[in-house]
């Protein structure tokens, strides 16, 4: 759901909130955190999709590494997970056989167990969890506690929404594309166990809003501004190139258009790199905002960790919007 028709229910949905109900919708979090009468806090969160790779398994396995991060990006510990699965009855069944397997072995891989879920003919195939797991409730992430003076961490490259537009439309192969591939797969668990050594004010994971709106989403909650380092935003080279042919998904454009007139731009700044900067992506990393003293020490722990890619972006300041810089 995009940010612009979530804002037009809000109101609707924040009417019948309850107590109990410790993250919800308000800020555009990534997931709700409950607190249960025996005082444990559960954390919960639903994520499906369209085909992202031509591979059902490996489209499985992404979509239940895309799924399990807002739980991480929580500070959470994901326990269970029920599979919806929206298949065509025209399709063979083996096909969705290898989507089902993919999303277990990959939720197998975080320790979760799929148990059971729900499935509807549809015209067009989706696939994607409902997330159930724990937070302690003294040391759950949001979007919205970023403070001046603090560095902005992200734990994955950018490149995947126009990767996987190009990979659809055959204009790469699935060779070239595997490195982008691998990134998709790859669990964001290890990222926030690491970062939950600090002092994390906020966090999200960049999802199909694109680093910028997600980016904004967090600096809107914290009331703050951010400044993000073009030069420092790790991203994945085949993105680039293929930026410069402009098939973006139709996300990347909807993200564009929403973030007018908050996000400032250098006046040399290429639309090609803004629009990387918005692109729609799948499984990506994780965007901490943690104090500036810190910042070396979680990135050389990531390192250690064998987090393939992490880097310090940017910083927040007093004020609000986004700066860019080159």
């Amino acid at each position: 759901m995009s940010p612009a028709v979530l804002d037009e229910i809000l109101g609707s949905v924040l009417a019948a909130r309850d107590p109990n109900l410790l993250v919800g919708v308000r800020t555009h979090d990534d997931a709700a955190v409950y607190r249960l009468p025996s005082g444990e806090t559960v954390v919960q969160t639903v994520d499906f999709f369209t085909p992202v790779v031509d591979d059902p398994y490996t489209w499985g396995a992404i979509a239940a590494s895309n799924s399990l991060s807002d739980v991480y990006a929580m500070n959470g510990r994901a326990l269970l997970a029920l599979n919806i699965a929206c298949f065509p009855k025209k399709l063979p069944t083996a096909l969705w056989r290898e989507v089902i397997r993919g999303g277990v072995d990959k939720a197998s891989e975080a320790g979760v167990i799929i148990a059971g879920g729900h499935t509807i003919d549809d015209a067009e195939p989706k696939y994607g969890l409902a997330v159930t797991g724990i937070v302690d409730p003294d040391a759950i992430w949001t979007n919205h506690g970023a403070q001046p003076g603090d560095a902005l961490v992200l734990t994955k490259p950018l490149g995947s929404g126009v990767i996987t537009t190009a990979l659809r439309s055959g204009r790469i192969d699935a060779c070239e594309a595997q490195p982008m591939i691998d990134i998709m797969l790859e669990l964001n668990r290890t990222a926030a166990e690491i970062l939950s050594q600090f002092d994390v004010h906020a966090c999200t994971d960049i999802t199909g809003n694109g680093l910028l709106g997600h980016s904004a989403e967090m600096a809107k909650a914290s009331k703050v501004k951010f400044e993000i380092s073009m030069s420092q935003i790790p991203m994945v080279e085949l993105a680039v190139t293929l930026s410069r042919e402009g098939d973006f998904p139709g996300g990347t454009w909807a993200n564009r258009e929403y973030l007018q007139g908050f996000v400032s731009y250098p006046e040399d700044f290429a639309e090609t790199d803004i629009l990387l900067l918005c692109d729609a992506q799948t499984s990506g990393g994780l965007l901490a905002s943690l104090p500036q003293n810190q910042a070396a020490e979680a990135t050389e722990q990531l390192k250690n960790a064998g987090v393939n890619s992490y880097s310090v972006i940017g910083r927040v300041l007093e004020g609000e919007g986004i700066q860019i810089q080159s």
